[in-house]
């Protein structure tokens, strides 16, 4: 299993994680939804669950439920920013389409 974040994402996440001592750490996950069939969900997480699996990334716990892994495996959370606008990012490999909009995606 492989999740990566870039310098910005990591800082990003740090800022939400410090300001919510208590977090066990950032939940990434998807959730059907959308026009495409899935949604990425990145929140903080009050705990892991008995499903979920948590990933030590350079410094930044990630946890994700057993029912997102293989739909995240391989994927490369960026943090952007553009204009008045900032967001995570996300490049995923398992992903064969997007919606028109950008918030959802599809998988083969």
């Amino acid at each position: 299993m492989t999740i990566s974040i870039t310098a910005s994402a990591n800082q990003r996440m740090r800022q939400f994680l410090a300001q919510t001592p208590g977090a066990a750490g950032v939940r990434f996950g998807v959730k059907r939804t959308g026009c495409s069939g899935f949604a990425y969900v990145v929140d903080l997480a009050d705990t892991a669950g008995a499903n979920d699996q948590t990933f030590q990334i350079d410094g930044v716990p990630v946890i994700v439920d057993a029912g997102s892994l293989p739909l995240v495996d391989g994927t490369v959370i960026d943090f952007q920013r553009q204009g008045l606008n900032a967001s995570f990012v996300f490049h995923n490999p398992n992903a064969t389409g997007e919606c028109g909009c950008g918030e959802s995606f599809t998988v083969g």
